[in-house]
């Protein structure tokens, strides 16, 4: 085959890719039906999870980690990975809380975001452009963030008592409903539309697709994933700021955790780990699914160390039916 043949090859394998917008009827029966049934058997052995104060509680509590998961969707079906989500939140929380406390609350909030953005850019040029892999540069950046935050808090609980209007970001209300489920709704809703609808979003799918199908047909290929780390970034940031926020303190701890929890929702909600495949509205359902167990643990007594085990064998799981579904394809 000639060159100019194989050009236009790739060239129209190029536009297939980006035609591909999520992934398939199997992928979203693999979450959806699971977490329908432990819905249900919830309800009938518990009275008590089917309350609407308890539902919300749910939302409410994981209203941080589904911002951050649906953001962090993004970059793994760009075929990325981002380990630095719970340092970035951390830090976001504690530089938004020392800010707050010295130029009040408004002032706190941006700063929060403006590190959220910052470090988030960060790991785009480090990915992007020093091509490194994102998983040894996003967590090299996480360790790096963590001991600026240690040194930001210097060790210590940075309490906002001193200013409560810190915690109108998470804790108002309206129509019932805490104003930190409200942001979630509207951050999830637009990271969701512009994955799906956006030519942004084709992009994406076409770069975890096939970086160099998509580059040859005229796809920016590194904004594009500079891009999704970007939002990640920011999505981190917000997060944070409603962790500190809905309980009036900052602490550096709890990162490592946080992004265990974001990572687990995303694969379990059937975001390829490859890159290419996914949707944010199985993400919202993956996490829901995690917070699912760990709620209905509670309310029936269960030791919550055995929540550790069973969400392991879940996503070891979720990742097995990726590969079968990838496999099956070959």
């Amino acid at each position: 085959m000639t060159e100019s043949g194989s050009g236009v090859t790739a060239a129209t394998a190029a536009r297939a890719v980006l035609r591909r917008l999520s992934g398939g009827d199997a992928r979203a029966a693999a979450i959806v039906v699971p977490f329908a049934v432990l819905f249900v058997i919830l309800a009938v052995i518990s009275p008590p999870f089917l309350t609407t104060t308890n539902l919300l509680n749910i939302v409410d509590q994981q209203s941080h980690v589904l911002i951050i998961a649906a953001a962090g969707t993004l970059v793994l079906i760009c075929g990325g990975i981002d380990l630095s989500v719970g340092a970035v939140a951390a830090l976001a929380a504690v530089v938004g809380a020392t800010v707050a406390l010295a130029a009040g609350a408004p002032v706190g909030f941006l700063a929060g975001l403006a590190v959220g953005v910052s470090v988030g850019l960060a790991n785009g040029v480090i990915v992007t452009f020093f091509r490194i892999n994102p998983l040894i540069g996003t967590l090299a950046m996480s360790f790096l963030v963590a001991g600026l935050t240690a040194a930001v808090a210097g060790g210590n609980l940075i309490v906002l008592f001193e200013v409560p209007e810190f915690g109108s970001l998470a804790r108002s209300e309206f129509a019932g409903v805490r104003s930190s489920t409200w942001i979630m709704v509207a951050a999830v809703l637009i990271i969701g539309l512009v994955l799906a609808r956006a030519t942004v979003g084709r992009y994406m799918y076409a770069v975890g697709g096939n970086s160099e199908a998509a580059r040859l047909a005229g796809v920016p290929v590194r904004p594009i994933r500079l891009a999704t780390f970007a939002i990640s970034g920011a999505a981190a940031g917000l997060g944070g700021l409603l962790i500190a926020s809905r309980t009036l303190s900052a602490q550096a701890s709890g990162g490592q955790e946080l992004t265990f929890t974001v990572l687990a929702g995303i694969v379990v909600g059937g975001t390829s780990i490859a890159g290419g495949e996914g949707a944010v509205w199985r993400t919202v359902v993956g996490v829901l699914f995690i917070a699912l167990i760990g709620n209905g643990l509670n309310l029936l007594g269960i030791d919550p160390l055995y929540r550790q085990m069973v969400l392991g064998l879940i996503i070891l799981l979720a990742v097995g039916v990726d590969a079968a579904l990838r496999y099956g394809r070959r």
